[in-house]
């Protein structure tokens, strides 16, 4: 039995477990990947406070040693269902059962990705996912963003902000985000759109170093750019909580600054809720008020 039981070891739920142990109730954390969630993917992190530049994995690592320095438990196991059994609730992995007396879902959401040759061994190595994380690194140079759709134009206008070059590469004959936003964005000199295109391929081996591109007609060509920012959209994974959580269309829990669910003694912090900025900063933010309004709540149900 566990006060809380935090599942997802993300910023944010590394960020509840600290908060958790520090007003003394004991947490579980389960993880079914890696430790640190999507950050791991960034291979330089300048925009955390305290850090002027550090890795995703070095900070992913501290997060998690400082939660366990303060007590918490941690486990590789994946959250199979919760279920809410008068006042406790059951926790089946699919290695083991737990129980706890306040949940906080915390499992983020993934960046989805193409799924050609090459991507997934460069991703950190020249394939990003977000251009306030990793854009700074393109200042002056050329970059290819891979989407039409709203988050692939307002990642695509703010790396032309300071890029030589940005090709956008969309599948479709037309861009299908907000028509002002696409007409600003092609009205700029250093913006290019290749339409009815998809990729191919990545290549390189320690680093990109080039794109094939096939159009719908299939003709390829090979592009060189310095980077690449794949924008097709974020996959929350919430479906094994729909019983004590809303999900809105897009599968996001549906939550506002105080991290409830309509269950009582059920929490969401992190990219898995519904927010508008999903940020190491404002998952650790998410994080700490979680366990805040968890630790609130069992102590007024002693």
């Amino acid at each position: 039995m566990y006060d809380i039981i935090i599942i997802g070891g993300g910023p944010a739920g590394l960020t509840a477990a600290i908060y958790a142990r520090r007003a003394g109730k004991s947490a579980l954390v389960l993880e079914k990947a890696s430790f640190g969630g999507q950050i791991t993917y960034s291979p330089k992190i300048e925009n955390f406070p305290s850090w002027g530049s550090i890795s995703g994995t070095e900070l992913a690592d501290k997060m998690m040693e400082q939660a366990l320095a303060q007590g918490a438990d941690i486990e590789l196991e994946e959250a199979l269902s919760v279920e809410k059994e008068e006042d406790i609730f059951k926790v089946t992995t699919d290695f083991s059962e737990y129980e706890a007396k306040a949940i906080i879902i915390a499992t983020g959401a993934k960046h989805r990705l193409l799924g050609v040759e090459g991507e997934e061994n460069l991703v950190g190595k020249g394939i990003s996912f977000c251009a306030v994380c990793d854009g700074a690194f393109y200042a002056g140079k050329e970059v290819m963003v891979i989407g039409g759709g709203n988050s692939a134009l307002v990642e695509a206008t703010l790396l032309a902000e300071t890029c030589k070059k940005v090709t956008v590469v969309q599948n479709l004959p037309y861009l299908t985000g907000e028509k002002t936003t696409a007409d600003a964005l092609t009205s700029r000199d250093n913006v290019e759109v290749i339409y009815s295109t998809v990729v191919k391929e990545f290549k390189g081996a320690d680093e990109l170093e080039a794109v094939v591109l096939k159009s719908e007609d299939g003709t390829e060509q090979t592009l060189n750019p310095d980077g690449v920012f794949i924008a097709i959209g974020l996959a929350p994974e919430n479906d094994a909580f729909k019983n004590l959580a809303e999900l809105n269309e897009y599968g996001y829990i549906k939550s506002d600054e105080n991290c409830l669910t309509f269950t009582e003694g059920v929490f969401v912090a992190g990219d898995c809720r519904t927010k508008s900025v999903r940020q190491i900063a404002t998952a650790t933010a998410d994080g700490a008020v979680a366990a805040l309004k968890a630790i609130e709540f069992i102590d007024s149900n002693k």
